[in-house]
């Protein structure tokens, strides 16, 4: 990973993040729409589709003329029109049909609407070594939370949504993305302040746990212990993805309003 980050081009990296989104999405149907598998593989493939648009709305114009430029809207106008008619006659329960609809809504919010500012981090200037930044924060975090949670914890942070958390793991996992973001200032993105590790860590660090828990939450909705079996001993690819999901809007924005912008 550390080699493709480092080797491979925007473009080449926002195919990699499109796999992602193929493979992430596909989990996510197989977990919300069980009975509905051929929606869930159009859905995927759809998503996947999607993100081009997302990243670079600049692309459409190439093959459609959209009134005002507007891209994106374009897009998902007529993703949601689709949605919406396919829904309407193919019914199946229509006590779930609204949940239905709602729920494909959900998987496009979820994996490609945040995993498309993963290729815009990669895409700003210096945007390897944002990327970079972006998983120390998250897998410092992660790491730290997990020995600190589980040498210290006694107090649960959401016993409802993931039992075995406990706050002392949250604090620990802040510390930790401290120490990553301080790491990546005094190696590779020396243009970071002491004020932006400060920020971007407890920031995209809470974030990133947050994208952690939410997707506990889902897989607790939809009764699944993991997202999928893709990788053996960690589940699916939104089990490694959650926190990225979360954790990479806000450094994109950060990244770009704050320090870019200087």
């Amino acid at each position: 990973m550390i080699l493709f980050i480092l080797k491979a081009s925007v473009f080449v990296f926002a195919c990699f993040v499109g796999l992602l989104v193929l493979l992430g999405l596909g989990e996510f149907y197989r977990m919300a729409l069980p009975k509905r598998p051929v929606v869930g593989n159009v859905a995927s493939l759809s998503g996947m589709l999607v993100l081009p648009v997302l990243v670079s709305p600049e692309l459409l114009l190439r093959f459609v003329s959209v009134p005002a430029g507007n891209g994106v809207l374009f897009a998902l106008t007529l993703l949601f029109l689709a949605v919406a008619i396919f829904f309407l006659f193919s019914i199946r329960d229509i006590r779930q049909s609204a949940a239905e609809v709602a729920l494909v809504w959900l998987g496009f919010a979820y994996v490609p609407l945040l995993l498309s500012h993963l290729v815009l981090l990669r895409a700003l200037p210096d945007g390897v070594s944002w990327v970079f930044l972006m998983l120390l924060i998250v897998m410092s975090g992660d790491t730290a939370a997990y020995y600190v949670g589980s040498t210290l914890g006694r107090r649960k942070l959401y016993p409802v949504v993931s039992p075995n958390k406990s706050i002392e793991g949250a604090l620990g996992g802040l510390c930790g993305s401290l120490a990553g973001t301080l790491i990546a200032k005094y190696t590779f993105l020396h243009q970071l302040t002491v004020a932006d590790c400060v920020v971007t860590a407890l920031a995209v660090g809470a974030l990133g746990q947050v994208g952690d828990l939410f997707e506990s939450l889902l897989k607790r909705s939809f009764g699944v212990k993991d997202s999928g079996v893709i990788i053996p001993g960690h589940g699916g690819i939104l089990d490694r993805l959650d926190s990225i999901l979360f954790a990479a809007p806000a450094l994109y924005y950060y990244a770009y309003l704050v320090v870019v912008a200087r």
